[in-house]
């Protein structure tokens, strides 16, 4: 566990602790309440937004998604993932190509899904065309060139920059493969 992590966990427990110290006991919630609440926390993604992972497997996230307070601010719009050059990127979910070359110095992938989003991957060169359509699961190109981790955090060798943009607005791609909803923590029964 990361020390940022140990930490927020720590500090979490730690208000817990003194609200049960110092406020009064909640009044019990009844049974089938406390069921309801915990059946539905426990509900896995809508099918709609369970996409797979870009790389096979479960990839490390090396840099994570930390969106600018503002448009034209700097910020990561994006993850990346820890992947070595010449690793397969596959589509998270069906789609379409909408791009397929280089912008600056780096290729990019980008594929068109439901809901009006649209996946971009970089460096991931493709010999796929616009048009074409993917589906989940498929292999859409692979990990080639320079990244923007090279040479940073010890051992990672390159990465792939994965985003996920609705309109002009960034959003975390991990939301789309794992339960990134708050923790609710119920009142004790006593």
């Amino acid at each position: 566990m990361s020390t940022l992590s140990a930490f927020h966990t720590f500090r979490y427990l730690a208000a817990a602790l003194l609200a049960l110290v110092t406020l009064p006991a909640p009044a019990a919630l009844p049974a089938s309440t406390i069921a309801s609440e915990l059946s539905r926390a426990a509900a896995p993604l809508p099918a709609s937004l369970a996409w797979g992972w870009p790389l096979e497997g479960v990839a490390a996230v090396i840099h994570p998604f930390d969106p600018p307070a503002q448009p034209w601010l700097s910020g990561h719009r994006g993850v990346d993932l820890a992947a070595p050059q010449g690793a397969d990127v596959l589509a998270p979910t069906a789609g379409v190509v909408t791009f397929s070359g280089v912008v600056v110095s780096r290729e990019v992938l980008t594929i068109a899904v439901d809901n009006g989003l649209r996946l971009s991957f970089e460096p991931a060169i493709s010999q796929l065309k616009v048009g074409d359509s993917v589906v989940r699961g498929q292999v859409v190109g692979t990990v080639s060139g320079p990244t923007h981790c090279d040479g940073g955090a010890a051992g990672v060798v390159s990465c792939l920059h994965w985003g996920v943009r609705r309109g002009e607005e960034y959003l975390d791609p991990l939301q789309f493969i794992m339960d990134l909803r708050p923790s609710v923590l119920l009142p004790l029964n006593n």
